[in-house]
């Protein structure tokens, strides 16, 4: 998953693996996110700009699901188009032509919070209203995430939460998202719900949902205590409520609290 915060911009010299550089053909390719032993490269700009994952040998990273995913959602958001998805022995990569837009959080948006956090509550409502759930091939439950946690606890067992955790230790943290609240509304979840991964363009429109690594049907608050959280760190206080408001939700401290502390335990 992504981090919530914008702090993940690597450095210009960052390697490009050399599916990558072949991914390019002869466009300039820069490194502009690195996250969880996964990158992601820009290769060329203007209309026939594409965009790079690449996840080496080990990640955790699915790109092969981010693409079937990104694939049968596009049939009804917007979303990157997928131009090519394939494997080699160092890793695999994940090739998508460019949306004409920029993430929420570059610094022209963080200067405008309330035009990005509307916009990421309106195009999340619309993204939840959209997507067909009887017709979803993913889950993301949190029934699933939880015994994902659990299979996962031994390597885990050191993570340190986050400080609105603060005194909670990892084997104390999954007992308690053992105790699943009620299900508010099931919607095909994004996954990734944090700021970065809406899109604005120039003019300050939705222009794109992106990251769909973790898209699959579940609660809608698995999304919004995320899309809340984050605006936390890329906006500072007071930007949650607004973001339910342009959603069009009241809030719901239980159920924030729980898919906040399942975040954290889950991979």
């Amino acid at each position: 998953m992504t981090s919530l915060s914008f702090d993940n911009v690597p450095p210009p010299d960052l390697p490009v693996p050399d599916p990558i550089r072949e991914a390019g053909a002869g466009r300039v390719i820069v490194p502009v996110w690195h996250n969880e032993g996964a990158s992601t490269f820009r290769l060329g700009s203007g209309p026939d700009a594409r965009y790079a994952k690449w996840a080496p040998v080990g990640s955790e990273v699915d790109l092969a699901g981010e693409a079937a995913r990104m694939r049968w959602a596009g049939a009804f958001v917007l979303v990157p188009r997928v131009l090519e998805q394939a494997a080699n022995a160092d890793g695999t990569w994940l090739i998508t032509a460019a949306l004409d837009g920029e993430m929420a959080v570059t610094e022209r948006w963080k200067q405008d919070p309330a035009t990005a956090v509307r916009v990421i509550g309106e195009s999340l409502r619309v993204f939840h209203d959209a997507l067909p759930v009887a017709e979803c091939p993913f889950s993301a439950s949190a029934e699933e995430r939880v015994a994902e946690a659990e299979h996962n606890a031994a390597q885990r067992a050191q993570r340190t939460l986050h400080t609105d955790f603060a005194g909670l230790g990892y084997a104390d943290a999954l007992k308690r998202v053992a105790d699943l609240p009620p299900v508010d509304k099931l919607v095909v979840g994004h996954g990734d719900a944090c700021a970065p991964n809406t899109l604005l363009s120039a003019d300050g429109r939705f222009a794109g949902h992106v990251d769909l690594g973790d898209l699959g049907v579940a609660d809608r608050w698995s999304d919004l205590a995320i899309a809340t959280w984050s605006t936390t760190w890329n906006y500072g206080d007071g930007w949650e409520e607004p973001l339910l408001d342009a959603y069009g939700i009241a809030p719901d401290p239980e159920r924030t609290e729980y898919y906040r502390l399942l975040w954290e335990v889950g991979p």
